[in-house]
């Protein structure tokens, strides 16, 4: 029976290069453990006013909320249908960071009015290089939106205008 003495010779020289190759056997093999989820980046430390507007934040009629944290140098404003790119982090009002381009290094490049009404209205403030902290009202981001994976409530952001096109 040639067969049986064939497959001996391959177990045989499957096993001899495994040794020889620095490698192991099935029976020295440790269980394989699976690899750790990669790290979510570290959040950014809420801002101290993150549960409420302060006294000294101007309000919008719809009820946005704004201070400016860092002054622009531009006069222009980007309209709603400008195309717009920013560095941003928002927080829940319970200080829980939620999203951040920041964190990630890469701002986001977007239409101006394909996003949250409380964007599309509070950006349009704003002047580039301006940095501005938003307290906008559920019903202006995403207290309307079905998907349960966003938040809803009040959101707190930091958006910082980059470029208007």
């Amino acid at each position: 029976m040639r067969l049986p003495r064939l497959l001996m010779a391959a177990a045989t020289a499957a096993l001899f290069f495994t040794a020889a190759c620095g490698g192991s056997t099935p029976e020295s093999t440790p269980a394989a453990t699976p690899a750790p989820p990669p790290e979510r980046p570290a959040g950014l430390p809420p801002p101290p006013d993150v549960a409420a507007p302060p006294a000294n934040a101007t309000k919008t009629a719809s009820g946005i909320s704004w201070l400016i944290v860092k002054p622009g140098t531009g006069t222009i404003h980007p309209k709603a249908t400008s195309t717009v790119k920013v560095h941003y982090t928002g927080w829940k009002t319970n200080g829980e960071m939620f999203d951040s381009s920041v964190t990630s290094g890469q701002p986001l490049e977007f239409p101006l009015n394909g996003v949250i009404p409380g964007w599309t209205e509070g950006v349009q403030l704003m002047v580039l290089g301006e940095k501005r902290r938003f307290w906008i009202p559920g019903p202006l981001a995403y207290d309307t939106d079905p998907r349960p994976d966003v938040p809803k409530g009040m959101l707190v952001f930091d958006i910082e205008l980059l470029d208007i096109k």
